[in-house]
């Protein structure tokens, strides 16, 4: 069985070297293919960090293993990292956060276990990294959540927490301001709940959450969330474990399957052999795992307790009485502790039950799309126009272009209501969304809208502009603050 690795920047290189040593020394039946990814190849003139031929490879076996990579700064090139999770669909990116005997933290010195694992989507959101200066003054960025891709990371999360034999998955999100976007994932993670009535299904706001999950972190076991929240979350969590250099990633799809080190590239310490590559070995322990390949897992991982239980640890974290080790003795004591079980939370250890990473060789892009339910009617446009006069003087001008086929209903400024009534203390920026809504209550066309467009951009800029649908007899458009 082949997969791509690619070393990444900085400590990439050293703590990749220890990783594939330890699995070499456990016989683990895997060949490798390095491939060129990471911030010098940006240097060298491919903007998504990654030459073809890289991409061609990884596309080819299905599997990618990752260091840790850098993004050059100032250049206008999106994140490497990001681009590989997107372009090849990890929808789902799954972080494990467990107590590690040996590495202390608050809740192991109070004797409080942390078992946490969090789904993240990992395609949508504002990860969609689509923003627009609207004026000098005002940046819009877009967040798309869509059913299907909610359907996909949820469904897994279901199906995983169903495997481990979990007791609660919670949704965390934010749906009670963003009522359209969280409401649509809330709104899937309940749908999908009904095809698991074994598992505790609940949901929190993701701010109560953060605030639980400090306070008493035993109390959850699976958490799924959007993108930005997941972000957030999972790092909080790797907090509570003893940071990113004990936090595992991998970013599963349909096809291809990334499993990576999701900490800095260190470059204060590149090159000089101290790195902790406990990160980069649970996530392919996480691999091995994916791969079938249980019984190297389930080895590697205890040999890898024992030696945190043991004390042997690099510089960054542990008994500071007690002198640390470089990377390549502490990678060392893991293969001369093949075997052993530690006293704390062993694994069991399976036969293995390989199969192949190769995906299917897909000849079109997959169309993701759920069935339409009710008529979809147009009723309405959201028109953002660039403006610094008062509402008034707005809502007068903007009247003048409604026409026999729309009515001006509400003025709003930074999601706030400013006409038909507001506030003088409600401070205005120079974008407004002007709402117009058909007059009698009939489907609008699009020609309708474009009439508008054209005549109300006699007056003033239009940065940007929404069709306000509904479906049956649900809007699909949010209300502004104080409508």
């Amino acid at each position: 069985m082949k997969i791509a690795v690619a070393k990444g920047d900085g400590i990439g290189p050293e703590i990749m070297e220890a990783v594939l040593k330890i699995f070499e020394a456990n016989k683990v039946p895997l060949e490798y293919e390095v491939v060129e990814m990471g911030k010098w190849v940006f240097d060298k003139g491919f903007s998504n960090g990654m030459t073809p031929e890289a991409q061609q490879t990884i596309e080819s076996l299905g599997m990618l293993f990752k260091g840790p990579m850098e993004t050059p700064k100032g250049k206008g090139v999106k994140s490497v990292n990001v681009t590989a999770r997107k372009t090849w669909n990890t929808f789902a990116n799954k972080r494990v956060f467990q107590t590690l005997h040996g590495v202390d933290t608050v809740f192991s010195k109070a004797g409080i276990p942390i078992d946490i694992t969090v789904v993240r989507e990992n395609i949508e959101d504002t990860y969609g990294g689509i923003e627009h200066m609207l004026t000098h003054d005002v940046a819009l960025s877009r967040r798309f959540i869509t059913r299907p891709g909610s359907l996909q990371v949820i469904r897994y999360a279901f199906e995983m927490a169903k495997q481990k034999k979990a007791k609660r998955i919670t949704c965390g999100h934010k749906a009670n301001i963003m009522k359209l976007t969280d409401g649509l994932f809330l709104e899937c993670f309940y749908e999908v709940a009904k095809e698991y009535p074994e598992l505790k299904a609940d949901d929190i706001i993701v701010d109560d959450l953060c605030m639980k999950l400090v306070t008493r972190p035993d109390t959850f076991d699976v958490v799924v969330l959007t993108n930005l929240q997941g972000d957030i979350v999972s790092d909080l969590c790797a907090g509570l474990v003893g940071g990113l250099g004990f936090a595992p990633s991998a970013n599963v799809g349909d096809h291809i399957s990334i499993f990576e080190a999701v900490h800095g590239t260190a470059p204060d310490i590149a090159g000089k052999n101290i790195a902790n590559p406990t990160a980069l070995l649970l996530s392919g322990i996480s691999m091995l795992q994916h791969l079938g390949l249980t019984e190297n897992a389930g080895i590697i991982e205890n040999a890898l307790l024992y030696t945190l239980e043991s004390g042997v640890h690099t510089g960054d974290f542990g008994d500071k009485s007690k002198a640390s080790v470089n990377t390549t003795q502490f990678a060392d004591a893991i293969i001369s502790n093949f075997g052993k079980q530690p006293a704390h939370n062993p694994k069991a250890v399976f036969p293995n039950q390989p199969g192949t990473p190769t995906p299917f060789k897909l000849q079109e892009n997959a169309m993701m799309e759920s069935k339409e339910i009710g008529n979809e009617n147009i009723v309405g446009v959201d028109m953002f126009i660039e403006s610094n006069l008062q509402p008034q003087s707005i809502a007068t001008k903007c009247q003048r272009h409604a026409g026999v086929k729309f009515k001006l209903v509400n003025i709003s400024n930074r999601g706030t209501q400013v006409w038909p009534t507001g506030s003088v203390y409600t401070n205005l920026v120079n974008v407004y969304n002007v709402r117009f809504e058909s007059l009698d209550g009939e489907p609008l066309s699009q020609q309708d809208i474009l009439g508008l467009y054209v005549s109300l951009s006699g007056n003033f800029k239009i940065c940007s502009s929404e069709l306000l649908n509904m479906w049956g007899e649900k809007k699909a458009y949010s209300l502004a603050q104080g409508q």
